[in-house]
């Protein structure tokens, strides 16, 4: 297992399995972005952007110890 920060934004946060948006996360060792939303039971269609310590990301990308982790709703304004 590895340890990521984990930080659900918006309507997203209540998914966190801590309930508060944000936090420390366990994953198996090789989880990609993709598979870390599926196990969150997250839809796809609602992750709209996804970062990876900073940086965005693909859904592709495969998760590292102490990697933070952001993932973001489709967001509409004026």
């Amino acid at each position: 297992m590895i340890r990521i920060d984990l930080k659900l934004f918006v309507n997203l946060a209540r998914f966190h399995p801590g309930g508060t948006g944000s936090g420390p996360h366990e994953v198996v060792e090789g989880t990609t972005v993709e598979q870390l939303i599926e196990d969150l039971g997250i839809e796809r269609d609602l992750v709209k952007l996804i970062f990876v310590n900073g940086k965005k990301a693909m859904a592709d990308q495969v998760l590292r110890n102490d990697d933070r982790v952001g993932l973001f709703p489709p967001v509409g304004g004026g």
